[in-house]
């Protein structure tokens, strides 16, 4: 409602306003849930304008960018994507580097930075946005949020919880170093698990276990433990070792850069295949460290850069469940988001690469 009062007559300016609100919050919560969140909000304003669903490119535009913005700001930080935590386990457990939650956001954030005006860019000229009407009266703003109602208290206890967590997890090296490495123990996982009993306390009980227990993705949990195990199991048996050397012998002599850039792409058109985030980084992460290893390359180098790419899956809509849900409110269709996709997988391609190869090397993160 606020974005139509503010900005009804810049429809331009409304997509981008959903590319990196969707970004944005995709770096703290799942980017499934991000887009959930964003898609009645989107089609609310194109039920305000009167747009039915395949007729108007500002229509495609608007949905594609309820998936984009989510999948943009997954990469943004270790807490945005399941591929993350895991290509940082991964790194720890295989290569002996342990890489911390800012280690990831010095590069992940600028990457994510670079990909808005991209991704905003390359859906108006795929899509150019017709005229459409979508301004609301003051009196019509008035009301719609006297309907939402005053912050509530839960809200208030969930919004510092919020903080809390963010702030620990950004924290955790520091803390480490005020206290002699006492507090050795906020990796990324615990802070998660400690927070969320927050929400069940006495007092502040946002909500009852009865409740969560029923909304919590088991099968999603068992799938990233499991991949754990068999990333493990790859590694260890010699099959990542013989699988990188087959696929990428060459890629060692490549420079630096085009070495990040080819993994990254790779990956990038791997998702189509893979079609789920989770196995990407499962299969590519310990397959590229062994290829490191065998190259004396260091394997942050080309690790990081598929971690970071497996949650990026911008052409197919079936590569992951951020994509179906604004796909099921049938605005756009497969081949719309594969017209726009391809351009934004180079983009998105590029953009990491820079960020790797820029800031990486300025923060000492990497080493070529």
């Amino acid at each position: 409602t606020w974005l139509l009062f503010h900005l009804g007559h810049k429809p331009r300016l409304i997509i981008l306003v959903f590319l990196t609100v969707g970004a944005l919050l995709s770096g703290w919560i799942t980017d499934m849930a991000v887009a959930a969140v964003m898609l009645p909000i989107g089609t609310a304003i194109l039920k305000d304008a009167g747009i039915k669903p395949l007729k108007s490119n500002f229509g495609r535009a608007l949905m594609i960018s309820c998936a984009w913005g989510p999948l943009i700001g997954g990469i943004s930080t270790p807490a945005g994507s399941g591929p993350n935590p895991l290509a940082m386990s991964f790194l720890k457990d295989l290569a002996g580097i342990d890489f911390t939650f800012i280690d990831w956001m010095l590069i992940g954030f600028p990457a994510m930075i670079l990909m808005i005006p991209c991704a905003w860019l390359i859906l108006l000229l795929v899509f150019p946005i017709e005229k459409v009407n979508l301004q609301i009266t003051g009196k019509d703003l008035k009301e719609r949020l006297a309907r939402i109602g005053p912050v509530t208290k839960k809200e208030i206890f969930t919004a510092i919880i919020f903080l809390i967590t963010i702030t620990l997890w950004i924290g955790a090296p520091l803390f480490k170093k005020l206290t002699n490495g006492a507090i050795d123990y906020l990796s990324i996982s615990f802070v998660a698990a400690a927070c969320s009993c927050l929400f069940f306390l006495p007092g502040i009980e946002v909500l009852t276990w009865k409740k969560a227990e029923q909304d919590i993705s088991w099968g999603g949990i068992i799938l990233i433990v499991s991949g754990l195990s068999l990333g493990m199991a790859i590694y260890k048996t010699g099959a990542a070792e013989w699988l990188a050397w087959i696929a990428f012998n060459k890629i060692g002599m490549l420079h630096p850069v085009l070495i990040v850039f080819v993994i990254v792409l790779g990956v990038s058109l791997m998702k189509v295949a893979f079609s789920s985030n989770t196995v990407t980084g499962i299969i590519m992460v310990p397959l590229l460290i062994a290829l490191a290893k065998n190259l004396n390359i260091d394997p942050v180098i080309i690790a990081i850069p598929a971690g970071i790419t497996a949650s990026l899956a911008f052409i197919l809509v079936t590569s992951t469940p951020t994509n179906v849900i604004p796909y099921s409110a049938g605005y756009f269709s497969i081949s719309d988001m594969v017209k726009a996709g391809l351009w934004m997988t180079i983009a998105s391609s590029v953009c990491v690469t820079i960020s790797i190869c820029v800031f990486g090397r300025l923060f000492n993160i990497v080493n070529f």
